[in-house]
């Protein structure tokens, strides 16, 4: 009986895994190309599995207006026919928006993407709050995931999005085989 009970919890576990560890096993890197409102690519996001369980999360970018802009991983992974596909912050632990809400942050907040004078921007982070293997926090879980990029720094405390404004830029996060 206890055999069964075994094999039973197995198939379930099983069966909630996403299509993308179905297919082919552990996720150990994910990339998206990021695109601005007229489709073309304006840089690459790369997320990366540690061995302490924690992602790293490294995005190039150009041709953005400098300054601070905020950057979330978002619920689906889709990006057209507009960036309202890729829906709201990814969140499935229910927390409130922002690295700085004592109730939060999203699984999906990041910290600004700093954009130089000349367009260009880059950001590199460790997060535990994502991951590329299966669970409650997997990028890869039904709905997919994306990278959305904001026109305005994000204020790391209010919801739902940190008054960070409009998306312009979005990518599709897709693991890497």
């Amino acid at each position: 009986m206890k055999k069964l009970i075994m094999i039973v919890a197995l198939l379930i576990a099983l069966s909630l895994v996403s299509p993308a560890f179905a297919q082919g096993g552990t996720v150990k890197s994910a990339t998206a190309a990021l695109k601005d409102a007229g489709g073309k690519q304006i840089g690459t996001a790369t997320f990366t599995q540690g061995t302490d369980g924690k992602v790293q999360v490294n995005v190039q970018v150009k041709g953005l207006s400098p300054g601070l802009h905020g950057i979330h991983i978002h619920q689906y992974g889709a990006c057209s026919p507009t960036f309202a596909a890729a829906g709201e912050h990814y969140n499935p632990t229910g927390k409130h928006h922002g690295l700085d809400n004592p109730n939060g942050p999203h699984a999906g907040d990041l910290p600004n993407l700093n954009v130089n004078k000349d367009g260009t921007g880059a950001l590199t982070v460790m997060t535990g709050r994502v991951t590329l293997t299966p669970g409650q926090t997997s990028l890869f879980n039904g709905n997919g995931t994306s990278l959305v990029i904001h026109a305005k720094p994000d204020d790391q405390v209010s919801d739902p999005a940190g008054n960070s404004g409009d998306r312009v830029a979005c990518g599709v996060i897709t693991a890497d085989r």
